[in-house]
């Protein structure tokens, strides 16, 4: 398999970042000639990292070059930060991880690589945080993807008092909470990216009421969402989520089993994901 690194200045992040993409490999059956030079196009994963990682965590932590290699697919992972995949136009000169993706790399990936850009050959799916983000630019940008796959990611529905008076807080009052996991921060300074608690509620970045707000328009592709049954972190919202969507008649695909937040679950059910994209079943190139 082909492994590029890829290393460019983004116009949306405003420094170079760094991307993995997994290429498909020439068969033994063909010649350089051939393969490099045919006009074939391939379906592309957008595969998203979570908190605390980055561009590399899917191929070291995984199987997915495996995956890719044996359905001929191009997989492409991007760093992010611990941007929750949105844009934060109050760090420094500005970071903007959707844009960068949806308006930078999904260009530069269609133009260069020989990479389909129909929407039904783009899949996108990702990891905890990484779930969020697949999910977000989904709900942002449904004509772009054929299916989205959020792995240990669901959106809690919120009370929205309980959220104000965080916003309420001062930061000095939220070093003082006990968050553990950083959720309270991450809700504080998302949430700080606009004047007032109304804007933010109204805005895209309450991922519940937007990924609601599409549901309710009918405009998104096939959902899937993963989780284990021992994730402290998810397990309530998963089941909530799961619930919601039965009670409102939307379909989409809930699976769940052994483990936690972690990655033999990620491993385990990227092949799921794999397979309810549809591209499992495609046994075309080189396993081995």
């Amino acid at each position: 398999m082909a492994l590029i690194n890829l290393d460019f200045e983004s116009h949306y992040l405003g420094f170079n970042t760094n991307v993995n993409i997994i290429m498909p490999d020439k068969p033994r059956t063909s010649t350089p000639e051939e393969f490099y030079g045919s006009d074939a196009k391939y379906k592309v994963l957008w595969l998203l990292h979570g908190t605390f990682g980055g561009h590399s965590d899917w191929i070291r932590k995984s199987n997915i070059e495996l995956y890719a290699c044996e359905h001929d697919l191009i997989v492409v992972m991007p760093s992010a930060g611990n941007s929750d995949y949105e844009e934060w136009d109050n760090f420094t000169l500005g970071y903007d991880a959707e844009k960068m993706i949806i308006k930078e790399l999904m260009p530069l990936v269609h133009h260069w690589l020989p990479a389909s850009d129909k929407p039904e050959d783009n899949f996108i799916a990702g990891l905890s945080m990484g779930g969020h983000g697949a999910l977000r630019l989904t709900c942002l940008y449904p004509e772009k993807f054929g299916g989205c796959a959020s792995l240990s990611f669901c959106p809690r529905n919120e009370d929205p008092k309980e959220l104000k008076k965080l916003f309420g807080l001062s930061r000095k009052e939220l070093k003082e909470l006990e968050d553990v996991m950083h959720s309270k921060l991450r809700a504080y300074n998302r949430m700080h990216r606009y004047d007032t608690f109304e804007e933010y509620w109204e805005s895209s970045s309450n991922n519940y009421g937007l990924l609601i707000k599409a549901l309710e328009e009918g405009r998104l592709p096939p959902l899937f969402f993963s989780c284990g049954t021992e994730d402290p972190l998810m397990a309530e919202p998963y089941e909530d989520l799961k619930a919601y969507f039965k009670k409102k008649g939307y379909e989409a695909v809930f699976t769940e089993g052994p483990g936690s937040h972690e990655w033999r679950v990620w491993e385990r059910d990227i092949q799921k994901a794999l397979t309810f994209f549809g591209i499992a079943g495609e046994e075309k190139g080189n396993a081995f």
